[in-house]
């Protein structure tokens, strides 16, 4: 996981410097929250950064299809705006399901390590259409 934070943590300055929009949700706890919905990043993503946690299960699921959503109408009401979706996660999903269609480009970036590893994130990115990278080779 930190290494994960650090990824994001560059990301979020890159996003401040670029002056970038972003969006973010989050899928954790019984429901995906939205954190950011196309503002300009902030320097305040850094302290939300920090007090994340990890473990137990999360509505990926959920949090794909309401992204799908979100990129839907904001394409529609900013149809000149390039939008890129990365997805951070380590792919431990019971099962994968019915996956939504983001119609976005983006990528997977698969957390996922230790001694046993199910690689379900590469399913998850075949899935969803999404470049697939693993945090180890970054």
């Amino acid at each position: 996981m930190t290494d994960a934070k650090g990824l994001l943590a560059q990301l979020f300055d890159d996003a401040y410097r670029q002056r970038a929009r972003m969006a973010l949700l989050t899928a954790s706890g019984q429901s995906p929250k939205w954190q950011v919905q196309g503002l300009k990043a902030a320097k305040g993503l850094v302290d939300w950064l920090e007090q994340l946690g990890a473990g137990g299960g999360t509505p990926l699921l959920a949090a794909l299809t309401e992204s799908g959503h979100w990129l839907a109408a904001r394409r529609k009401r900013y149809p000149a705006e390039q939008q890129k979706l990365l997805v951070v996660t380590d792919g431990r999903l019971k099962a994968i399901g019915a996956l939504p269609r983001l119609e976005c480009p983006g990528m997977l970036i698969d957390i996922e390590r230790g001694p046993i590893r199910l690689g379900r994130a590469q399913e998850l990115a075949l899935g969803l259409q999404l470049e697939y990278q693993h945090i180890d080779k970054l």
